[in-house]
């Protein structure tokens, strides 16, 4: 069942007051928009006024006691979400994505979004001015940079701007000087230039005084239901000899979760033609596994959950491949005219899903004629059902598939955290 509906939304009223004339920059506009809700500036400026002045006098939970993360780069917040289960105070998101900061916004309790060009490096000094202003000293950074903005083989090009992205988290650490660095990325990146982007890494941060470890960890070692590697690098800033220890696997694949235990209570969606973006829906059964049940713990409806309209040709052929094969499995007549290896590749129930990608539609429900829909991802991603997804649906597609499984950074986090104690 669906439901549907407009949100509340602000209403004019009288205002007794002065009247001012102000400049506002185009940035700050931009934040108004993203943040604040209104029918025009002015509304949204008087909202946005009436936040401030509350925060100035309402008692805010700091957290004292917890570790403060920084998550730059940060996209939906996968690996920041991590990080506060497993304990930790994330304070920001940083982005340049409106969409992304707005879903890091609702999801990660306190912590404020800021969308900041990291081109331009003299930004960074606007994460110490918000930091100084909060009086919060930084314990963790965090931050996927693009691996485009790693240096080409041989001579290092100072002024190909791809370098610019991941200059500007070395330049954060260096600003900012917190305890622990977390660079994640594809494991590709390892072997970029024959290891140099690699190296790259590790001599960055060791000038700045960190000890870099990095390791290759497994997302179903960690209980994600889907196959995913992701490349980690922690620095620890430290004047002796240091190695991290990184999370010990708890699954083998003898018990990973796999796809029919991560998304079998949720809508099957067959014959389903509302495609409204903000559509909610109720669960289609009691929770079906110890993972479905720990996806709903603190959700009792379903968000995100919005069908993709396919053409009658393609369910005709999804439906004739069995789940686990590929457009390969078909009668040789209907193969033609395929260009990619995984086209038409249905998931299979008794495994983990395939690396969840940021949204093209050639993987496909292991027992459903479609895509996985943004909430199926985010389930196979780790990402609780109260995790709440916004901008279109590309976009949610782009956030999912983008980000670090929440239990996969939860894992590392619980390390970190370790390791902090014991300084």
């Amino acid at each position: 069942m669906s439901r549907g509906g407009k949100r509340p939304g602000t209403g004019r009223k009288s205002i007794e007051g002065k009247e001012y004339r102000i400049k506002i920059e185009d940035s700050q506009i931009e934040q108004l928009e993203l943040f604040f809700e209104g029918n025009t500036v002015s509304e949204k400026i008087r909202t946005c006024l009436d936040y401030g002045i509350k925060k100035i006098h309402e008692k805010q939970p700091i957290m004292k006691d917890s570790y403060t993360v920084l998550d730059l780069f940060s996209g939906a917040g996968g690996l920041s979400k991590g990080f506060m289960d497993a304990g930790f105070n994330v304070v920001l998101g940083v982005d340049f994505d409106d969409a992304a900061l707005k879903t890091f916004k609702a999801n990660h309790g306190h912590a404020e979004a800021m969308k900041l060009d990291l081109f331009n490096h003299s930004n960074v000094n606007k994460l110490k001015e918000f930091l100084d202003i909060k009086d919060i000293k930084l314990d963790v950074l965090v931050g996927g940079p693009p691996c485009q903005g790693f240096s080409l083989a041989g001579k290092r090009e100072e002024l190909d701007e791809r370098n610019l992205l991941y200059s500007a988290m070395v330049k954060t650490a260096e600003l900012l000087k917190p305890k622990v660095v977390v660079l994640e990325n594809v494991p590709g990146l390892l072997t970029l230039y024959k290891g140099k982007a690699k190296q790259q890494i590790i001599n960055d941060f060791k000038s700045l005084g960190y000890k870099m470890d990095v390791q290759v960890l497994y997302a179903p070692n960690y209980g994600v239901p889907q196959i995913r590697k992701r490349a980690f690098f922690v620095g620890i800033l430290t004047e002796g000899e240091y190695n991290f220890n990184f999370p010990i696997p708890y699954l083998d694949e003898n018990n990973y979760i796999n796809c029919e235990q991560a998304v079998s209570d949720l809508p099957s969606l067959a014959g389903c033609e509302d495609y409204s973006l903000n559509v909610v829906r109720d669960y289609s059964s009691k929770p079906k596994s110890d993972y479905q049940q720990m996806m709903r713990s603190n959700s009792i409806e379903v968000y995100n959950h919005i069908p993709t309209r396919h053409e009658e040709k393609t369910i005709k052929l999804i439906s004739m491949v069995p789940e686990g094969k590929n457009y390969k499995a078909l009668p040789p007549e209907f193969q033609t005219g395929f260009k990619y290896n995984e086209s038409l590749t249905r998931y299979h129930s008794k495994k983990p899903s395939r690396t969840i990608d940021t949204g093209h539609r050639t993987h496909f429900h292991y027992k459903w004629p479609r895509i996985p829909t943004v909430r199926e991802n985010a389930r196979f991603q780790s990402f609780p059902d109260d995790f709440i997804f916004y901008g279109n649906k590309q976009q949610q597609y782009k956030q999912v598939g983008n980000a670090v499984p929440p239990l996969l950074g939860k894992a590392l986090a619980k390390q970190v955290k370790e390791l902090l104690e014991n300084e």
